[in-house]
């Protein structure tokens, strides 16, 4: 319904923003990750929204990034997680540690945002392990997909390790590892190499 809201910063806390536009103030909750990006009260500012509508509420989501929002609206699709718990996640992680920690398989690191029991980092890292995997543009700062060349050469050297017999989750987890040791592999090719080399 709405895309995003753009005007004047009114006021701003760790769980909500207020933008004034057009003589109206949109309140948005946000989570902690896009306060630290929010600018001065008093200047323009714009951020991304997901509008949530429930039997007893109406409420507009505000996001200062598009790997925050993506994020949101990946979590807020498992079953019993609402967005409560999502913001509550992203204040604690970033979206990319996010996944790196559902890709992980790490339950108890999800265990430490408040909300998320044992049984619900389970069933996170079941539900969203290859869901999230498959997602280039969650770095943070990022937009979604950065260096176009860097990401298509990513995206074909996942698709050569899954057609190798890797899992999506396993090979985006060793491209990862491999991007982190050697920034400078640009190839597809390479990175396939230094991949499988990743035991």
């Amino acid at each position: 319904m709405y895309a995003y809201v753009s005007g004047t910063l009114a006021d701003k806390k760790p769980t909500a923003a207020v933008i004034e536009a057009g003589g109206i103030g949109y309140r948005l909750l946000i989570p902690a990750s896009s306060f630290e990006k929010l600018p001065a009260v008093g200047q323009p500012a714009r951020l991304m929204t997901t509008f949530v509508v429930r039997d007893d509420a109406q409420v507009l989501y505000g996001f200062a990034t598009e790997p925050e929002q993506t994020a949101f609206e990946t979590l807020t699709a498992v079953s019993g997680v609402g967005p409560k718990l999502a913001l509550a996640a992203l204040s604690a992680m970033s979206p990319s540690e996010l996944r790196d920690t559902v890709v992980a398989g790490d339950a108890a690191m999800l265990t430490r945002v408040p909300g998320v029991g044992k049984r619900t980092a389970e069933r996170l890292i079941v539900e969203l392990r290859d869901k999230l995997a498959g997602m280039d543009g969650l770095d943070a700062g990022g937009s979604m997909g950065g260096d176009s060349a860097a990401s298509e050469a990513r995206a074909d050297a996942r698709s050569g390790l899954e057609a190798l017999g890797l899992s999506r989750a396993e090979a985006e987890k060793r491209l990862r590892k491999v991007l982190r040791a050697h920034p400078g592999s640009q190839s597809a090719e390479d990175m396939i190499r230094l991949a499988l080399r990743e035991a």
